[in-house]
């Protein structure tokens, strides 16, 4: 059930017209965790089957850790729910990942190896909610949050489905209160609901019109001249920054109409003028896990200088296997890591140099780093996109030596004109301009607007049944 589907839309008007109508705040809650668990079982009823049950031990589990005053039984049940959730996550994700990545390194030393390939079906949207349930793990044997008394607000915190398959990844000392806090109608809240709504599917239809582009070029590059894979580069550079920010504006916007608050997932990440200034904006949620829960109690940037490299280069390659079973995954986490490391080396060296660090604050200075780190970050999205290093090597080969082929899959015109399109709507939006046009106008005008550019979105998606790019994970 897509977001920007005609499925989804008729589900949430139901569901939207249930929750405001019904007065008692516990019935509410009901609701909703029915609401997501349907929503899921519309993926597959057995994989919310899995959910339904593991969430249920996560939340007994915590109960535990919390009752505990046994130092070394409260490690063990941590251990447990971690264990538990990463299990479950290596099982549908990665089995099948190492034992092919197995039987490759045992064909390569000249041994006759043919493992058995398991009959698994990947749960949309395991890597978030099994991140989810291990913060709340954590946050609870840190004593950084309760656990939760109510076995329905805690299954309601892992399942709500706005964020159920792809994020934000939410921390349960957020969430939760605000599931206890009763709501009541706020019109001004449901304005802006609306509007990340909006917002999001009209991303959504930039970033699918993008993936004309990007496709066609990722799927055979080696048919393609120069000028048309750096093209299909840049191209997929704005498709996965639409998409997956689409998708998290339509999960702000609908938790909003439904009185939920969820975490910014994204702040304008390409303006970034360093790679460490892309990852505080970029999936947010994820870049703050992982900060956390993973390079902070690695070491993070205490200790030696090799050590603090090695804690950077390690989160960063689990970041890059986390977004999907495959060694270009991890190869683009590595390459993160590596940068990030440069980045620590170039910072240190330009502080030392004021000339040199005043000169690259001005705005010429400015400019030229985010368009370096732009490039950097693009560059390195051809791994995350290639199915395979050949593809990644060919796509690479071609974009730095004067290849013939093809052009564009599509006219490079339009590509400019989206491109200036997508800018342009995100300073309308963070100008205040449109904030102030909605004041002015009569509610009927305002509601009529929104069906207007809401059909308008519907009508201009190139192919509504095309999942987001996060869904895989």
């Amino acid at each position: 059930m897509l977001f920007c589907s005609e499925q989804f839309l008729v589900f949430f008007a139901i569901v939207f017209a249930l929750y405001w109508a019904v007065p008692w705040h516990r019935w509410r809650t009901w609701l909703l965790l029915a609401a997501s668990f349907y929503f899921y079982a519309s993926w597959n009823k057995w994989l919310a089957l899995i959910i339904g049950v593991s969430t249920t031990v996560d939340y007994f589990v915590a109960r535990g850790i919390e009752a505990s005053p046994d130092g070394r039984r409260r490690k063990l049940l941590l251990a447990i729910t971690v264990v538990g959730n990463l299990s479950l996550l290596c099982y549908f994700k990665y089995a099948n990942f190492f034992l092919h990545s197995v039987e490759e390194a045992l064909r390569a030393i000249g041994a006759t190896a043919s493992l058995p390939v398991l009959q698994v079906i990947l749960p949309i949207g395991i890597s978030f909610y099994t991140f989810e349930a291990i913060n709340y793990g954590v946050d609870v044997y840190r004593r950084q949050a309760r656990a939760e008394r109510n076995l329905a607000h805690f299954m309601l915190f892992i399942t709500f489905f706005p964020h159920l398959v792809a994020g934000p990844i939410v921390r349960a000392r957020d969430f939760l209160p605000q599931i206890s806090r009763r709501k009541h109608w706020d019109w001004a809240r449901l304005q802006l609901g609306a509007e990340f709504f909006l917002m999001g599917m009209f991303k959504k239809v930039v970033a699918d019109r993008m993936a004309m582009f990007a496709d066609p070029v990722f799927a055979n590059p080696e048919q393609y001249r120069t000028t048309a894979v750096w093209i299909a580069v840049l191209a997929y550079s704005l498709q996965i920054y639409c998409d997956f920010s689409g998708y998290t504006d339509m999960a702000l916007g609908t938790a909003h109409m439904l009185g939920f608050k969820l975490a910014k997932n994204f702040n304008m990440p390409y303006a970034s003028v360093n790679i460490s200034e892309f990852w505080r904006r970029w999936h947010i949620s994820l870049s703050s896990w992982l900060r956390d829960y993973l390079f902070i109690p690695l070491g993070g940037s205490r200790g030696t200088s090799w050590q603090i490299n090695r804690n950077l280069l390690v989160t960063m390659t689990l970041g890059g296997l986390w977004h999907g079973a495959s060694w270009t995954f991890v190869m683009w986490g590595v390459l993160h890591g590596v940068v990030l490391i440069a980045h620590r080396y170039f910072r240190a060296f330009t502080q030392a140099r004021p000339r040199l660090n005043a000169s690259l604050l001005t705005p010429p200075g400015t400019a030229l780093r985010i368009a370096l780190t732009f490039v950097t970050v693009s560059l390195a999205w051809i791994f995350f996109r290639a199915q395979t290093f050949s593809t990644a090597a060919v796509m690479l080969g071609r974009m730095f030596t004067a290849q013939h082929g093809m052009g564009p899959p599509m006219a490079k015109e339009s590509l400019w004109v989206l491109t200036a399109v997508i800018v342009a709507a995100h300073v309308f939006a963070l100008s205040g301009l449109w904030k102030k046009w909605s004041l002015r106008m009569p509610a009927p005008v305002l509601g009529m607007s929104y069906a207007v550019l809401l059909t308008i979105t519907l009508v201009l998606a190139p192919d509504a049944g095309k999942a987001f790019i996060y869904f895989q994970f």
